[in-house]
């Protein structure tokens, strides 16, 4: 156990934690950006392109034929990090989850206040009419989702071309702004806007938990190059 940050843990009452895509490896996501995630493997478009908003709008069926293929996994389950989030969370420590992913993995371990920067896989609208549609109909459809007024069904999901959401975003700053602990787990810190949401915490206790280095690294106050998971599972 790292027990600097154990300490830290147990004296803190305003915990907030900053994740990325490394948080949901150990469930069996893969990371875009990992020598074996998304962005090192071969397709007719770099996924980049393919998870744009203007790809969306020209070659529907194309994105969603990948969309199905590599960025739904409704079968994995939270690992360590998402319980113990979700733990701190019940006991009054953390006051919020900060999260590029959009796999919903952290309310599935339990916690409630998550700020989803890039969406979420499980929300599903028409662009039509704006009904609700569940992932299962996605998951489980052919070609291009239609609603039953005839509109195309989009993904809630911050494609490369669109902007975060407002609310979203001012309640993530808010949380990173009066934090008392922040422990950034899983990510690159590459992808702005997101990454540069650190840069408005104030106190002296920042940990980065990552299995590579950041370009952040030298900010903090603490640096833990280990898998995630097995980090959090031995902290109190």
């Amino acid at each position: 156990m790292n027990e600097r940050l154990a300490q830290w843990v147990t004296e803190s009452k305003r915990i907030v934690f900053f994740g990325g895509a490394g948080v949901s490896t150990e469930s069996g996501i893969p990371d875009f950006r990992s020598v074996d995630g998304l962005y090192n493997q071969q397709y007719d478009y770099p996924p980049e392109t393919i998870l744009s908003h203007s790809f969306f709008m020209r070659k529907t069926e194309e994105f969603y034929r990948f969309y199905r293929n590599k960025m739904l996994f409704l079968d994995a389950e939270p690992n360590a990090a998402h319980r113990k989030l979700a733990e701190w969370e019940q006991k009054g420590q953390l006051t919020g989850v900060v999260t590029q992913n959009i796999d919903g993995l952290h309310q599935k371990a339990g916690s409630k206040k998550v700020y989803e920067l890039h969406g979420s896989v499980l929300r599903n609208h028409c662009m039509r009419c704006g009904k609700f549609h569940d992932v299962a109909e996605i998951k489980n459809g052919t070609g291009v989702p239609k609603c039953e007024c005839g509109g195309t069904i989009k993904p809630d999901v911050v494609l490369y071309g669109e902007t975060l959401n407002d609310e979203v975003v001012s309640g993530a700053c808010a949380a990173i702004e009066r934090a008392d602990l922040l422990i950034i787990g899983g990510t690159s810190l590459a992808v702005y806007p997101a990454a540069g949401l650190i840069d408005l915490y104030r106190g002296s206790r920042l940990v980065l938990v990552n299995l590579s280095a950041t370009p952040q690294d030298s900010r903090a106050d603490l640096v833990i190059h280990e898998p995630i998971g097995k980090v959090f599972a031995e902290l109190p």
